[in-house]
């Protein structure tokens, strides 16, 4: 009981302070202000001012006028004198704000804000006695009017449901989110670039299809009126990619939006983006070195090292990542030699089963007994990055069968 009322009490709070924003916001309309101008001034990125500004002495003021603009996440106010944190695209950065070097609307506007509103602001670079640099406004706009307040900063915004159904809100309450969707942007540029040097052409293939292929999954169906035929949204780009290949191009590669009506959580979505790429004239080792190329390429030029840290594990993607075939690696964690009892069904079944592998459900057969062991005790070891290569046929439809082994593909994850 004590526990639903926190959240009623809660949701009253919102309520509430929601209602005093939209009355402020009606305020200003009934006062001929447009709390959403239709135009504004922006010149100049926190980020910036902080590489220019970095030697300012402490108690300096400068007389040189910048124009930013960005959402209010701090605001505390002494008299006559107010400070408000504002954080635009790059970083955040003060406002020290004085009476006495702006008129009275531009002090009213600024006595008015709430936090998420967003400002434009026009001043000048100061740096305070304390040592904090800041924009001394002479002027200040009411660019957008927040009627909803941010999460609470001590706690931050860490509701899972709320943070990916609500990403805008994600964003604004979490530093590590943007900086994420700004990897995520320089990764898509990195891989761009570093095909397009290699000679790859990029293409778009049609995301709806009359045949669902390239990929085992539950598609999306949807239905064409000026055809009346039933249409799926693509699971993968590969078979359209592959008919360029075989019309002529040599090197082509897509970043392209996949769908599957499947399951979805954290680290699942109905829709994501897939970077996929086809190489006439090449080898399995010849995709690896690719491969290989594009992330450490990416991590040089991103974070600028091959070291990173992630869930806890300290990463080296330094060029020559280890290549091992998926028995060596069974065989290297495990024990268990596959190759010395190579399609042998019974015999292979019996050996991942002494390991503690479970074969309920599986088809009992050589390379399903090798995939369920590497699948279940080895996969999980691999900290640093390592590509498996040389799959069974059984869980390789699509994969071309080596020619020095029947029972193996050529294929590398």
């Amino acid at each position: 009981m004590a526990e639903n009322q926190n959240v009623a009490d809660q949701a009253s709070t919102l309520n509430d302070e929601r209602a005093t924003r939209l009355a402020k916001r009606a305020a200003l309309f009934e006062a001929g202000q447009n709390p959403y101008p239709e135009h504004s001034e922006i010149e100049d990125y926190v980020v910036d001012i902080e590489a220019k500004y970095a030697d300012l002495a402490d108690g300096e003021d400068t007389e040189d006028v910048v124009k930013i603009g960005g959402r209010v996440v701090a605001k505390r106010g002494q008299g006559k004198i107010m400070f408000i944190v504002v954080r635009d695209a790059t970083a955040e950065i003060q406002l020290f704000c004085r009476i006495n070097d702006m008129d009275e609307a531009a002090w009213n506007t600024l006595k008015a804000l709430d936090l998420g509103d967003i400002l434009g602001v026009t001043g000048v670079v100061v740096r305070t006695k304390r040592g904090q640099l800041s924009v001394a406004p002479k002027s200040a706009t009411l660019l957008s009017k927040a009627v909803r307040p941010l999460p609470e900063k001590f706690h931050g915004l860490s509701d899972k449901e709320t943070r990916y159904r609500q990403r805008y809100v994600d964003l604004i309450a979490n530093d590590d989110v943007r900086e994420t969707f700004r990897k995520r942007s320089q990764i898509l540029s990195t891989f761009r670039r570093f095909m397009e040097s290699d000679g790859y052409m990029e293409v778009e293939t049609p995301i709806l299809q009359t045949i669902q292929g390239g990929a085992t999954a539950k598609p999306f169906i949807t239905h064409f009126n000026a055809l009346d035929q039933e249409c799926y949204l693509r699971i993968a780009t590969e078979l359209h990619l592959k008919r360029c290949i075989v019309g002529g191009f040599e090197r082509v590669f897509e970043i392209g939006r996949i769908f599957r009506n499947e399951g979805m959580d954290t680290k699942h979505n109905p829709e994501f983006t897939t970077c996929e790429l086809y190489q006439a004239y090449t080898n399995l080792d010849g995709m690896m070195d690719i491969l290989e190329g594009i992330l450490s390429g990416a991590a040089k030029e991103i974070l600028g090292t091959y070291q990173l840290q992630w869930l806890g594990q300290d990463i080296d993607l330094t060029p020559s990542w280890k290549r091992l075939t998926m028995a060596e690696a069974v065989k290297n964690v495990t024990g268990a030699d596959f190759m010395a009892i190579e399609g042998d069904a019974e015999a292979a079944v019996a050996l991942a089963k002494s390991v503690g592998v479970d074969m309920d459900g599986v088809d009992k057969t050589w390379g399903n007994a090798l995939y369920e062991t590497f699948d279940q005790k080895v996969e999980e070891t691999l900290i640093q990055p390592t590509f498996i290569t040389m799959y069974p046929v059984e869980v390789s439809p699509l994969a071309k069968r080596s020619p020095s082994d029947p029972y193996l593909t050529e294929r590398y994850e």
